[in-house]
């Protein structure tokens, strides 16, 4: 045996796992196809956004949260509807991870030196039933450091692992298959790729170089999802949804390409509700790209009016972060792949965040100074630098130029500037009163009742047509490529599953893969601050479970 266990892929997920085999004292082989400055996977870029409940920075902001609350909401947002097939797991899954969040998630990391934001923010915030989809309440806890600062600890145990003999990396190695003997996973076999010194993120090359068997007496697929793969995103795309998108800009780097998932079935591995993804409606074109088709997606409030293509107003309640797939579900019935945000500089100013760490460089660098001079006022540099550069962005200061802007963006010709002024000021009129019919001007009074919200998210309502509220913005926005809802399906110890329900022995899955747990714990949507979270939970019971079973 060349060690006790191999780990696939070297993201937060695998990380998590092999920090936990090390812990143990296992020997542990770490392989990915990317090199050494990709280690962190699509953790390093993201928010770190994470779902706790009934947390200190909850109490303190005034938000009322508990147990039963976060489970309402997350089984009325997942819709498990496959209870004796493929949501099996998932569903057990996601009381397992609803436990997590709401017990020793956030003391084990704390623990670890974790630090959060104090304004928790308000993610996914539904607008149907209170059994619905959606947070009833805020969630969405900013990690400091954002992705940085919640994969360094975990990268810290490892690399200490390293020091100490229980680990080796095996970076530029790409598994073409599980190796099975008697019915037994029992290791991995691929190519080695050529060295490549990219920065992070970028492409890397794909020259073999050399082949490689390894055995061990298990393996932990930890290798992400299919996010970066349009083609295999547009060949699972699910029917409920319509037609798949003919442009799509991804939210993933290239890498993120889902091979594991075929090649753990060819194994014997189960793969689950293919059919469910999570892609984001708010994706713009990156100015300065660093993977191919790069994407970021912007995490608005809820004061933009959402048009579609054709200049007409989104139905109810499909408002800017209330309900990312429901909104993508419309958009794909109207013919085309991209929506209008329409705005103002005031606007602009408090509400546009931008996803990932590098478009949040105050927190990223957990700079306290430039964090508080969020709530002074003017966009931040990244927003400003969208503005300025971003290939979706129209700036003018009246709405006829801005109409003008937005046909010559897509050269369609379809916004029409009667009937577009028409709607915006009809809703204009509707801040004439306390009381209104326009149910996103109740949502954004309510929103506003949010300490939170109001100091640093929310901008005060006025009308879009103020001039002293300007200049006018409108934003292109495209559909982004992000995450695989479903995956292989795995038990509570993070087992892989056969076709006929029991383990596949030896080989186990977590993080994406598995679709964070039974091969698809967020059901048909997510709650968000889920996923990095859910890497953390699913990788540290792969890593327990699997040190327990070759000890």
């Amino acid at each position: 045996m060349d060690a006790d266990v191999i780990v696939v892929g070297a993201g937060l997920a695998g990380l998590a796992a092999t920090a936990e085999l090390a812990d143990a004292g296992r020997k542990v082989l770490l392989l990915d196809q990317e090199p050494e400055a990709s280690l962190g996977g699509q953790a390093f870029w993201s928010f770190g956004g994470l779902f706790f409940v009934d947390s200190p920075e909850q109490r303190r902001m005034g938000i009322k949260d508990s147990h039963g609350l976060a489970m309402q909401d997350w089984f009325g947002s997942a819709g498990f509807d496959r209870l004796d097939d493929e949501d099996k797991w998932a569903r057990q899954w996601a009381e397992a991870y609803v436990d997590w969040a709401a017990g020793e998630k956030r003391p084990w990391l704390h623990a670890q030196g974790v630090r959060f934001f104090p304004v928790v923010g308000w993610a996914e915030r539904g607008g149907y039933n209170a059994d619905g989809h959606g947070n009833s309440v805020p969630r969405f806890h900013i990690t400091w450091g954002t992705g940085p600062g919640l994969v360094a600890p975990f990268e810290r145990r490892v690399r200490e692992a390293v020091g100490k003999g229980l680990v080796e990396f095996r970076f530029r190695h790409r598994v073409d298959e599980l190796t099975v003997t008697g019915g037994v996973v029992d290791g991995v076999a691929g190519k080695v790729l050529e060295p490549s010194d990219v920065l992070r993120g970028v492409s890397s090359s794909r020259t073999e170089v050399g082949d490689f068997q390894l055995t061990a007496q298990a393996v932990i697929v930890t290798s992400g999802g299919i996010g970066g793969n349009h083609d295999l995103v547009r060949s699972q795309w699910p029917k409920r949804m319509g037609e798949p998108p003919k442009r799509m800009i991804s939210g993933v780097p290239a890498h993120v390409d889902g091979r594991m998932l075929a090649i753990t079935e060819r194994a014997g591995g189960r793969y689950v509700n293919r059919d469910r993804m999570w892609h984001y409606t708010e994706g713009i074109q990156n100015w300065d790209p660093i993977w191919p088709m790069h994407g970021i997606r912007i995490l608005p409030g809820p004061s933009s009016l959402w048009f579609d293509a054709t200049g007409k107003r989104l139905p109810v309640p499909l408002f800017p972060g209330f309900d990312t797939l429901g909104t993508l579900e419309h958009i794909m019935t109207t013919g085309y792949d991209y929506t209008w945000f329409v705005l103002t500089q005031k606007i602009i100013e408090k509400e546009f965040a931008l996803s990932g760490q590098e478009q949040n460089p105050d927190l990223t660098n957990k700079d306290v100074r430039g964090v508080l001079g969020r709530a002074r006022g003017g966009a931040t540099a990244p927003v400003q630098a969208f503005m300025d550069k971003g290939a979706d962005f129209v700036v003018r200061g009246n709405l006829p130029d801005l109409v003008r802007g937005m046909n010559d963006l897509t050269g369609d010709n379809l916004i029409k500037l009667d009937d577009l002024e028409r709607q915006i000021v009809a809703r204009d009129r509707e801040l004439t009163n306390t009381f209104t019919k326009d149910l996103q001007i109740t949502a954004l009074r309510g929103a506003r009742n949010y300490r939170g919200d109001k100091l640093i998210r929310v901008a005060s309502p006025h009308r879009i047509l103020d001039p002293k509220a300007g200049p006018l913005i409108a934003v292109r926005l495209n559909i982004l490529t992000r995450k695989s809802l479903g995956g292989l399906q795995t038990d509570l110890e993070s087992r892989v599953l056969r076709t006929d329900g029991t383990p596949l022995p030896g080989v186990y899955a977590a993080g994406e893969v598995a679709g964070f747990g039974g091969g698809g714990v967020h059901g048909y949507r997510s709650l968000e601050g889920t996923f990095v979270g859910g890497c953390l939970f699913t990788g540290r019971t792969a890593g327990r479970a699997a040190a327990k079973a070759v000890s």
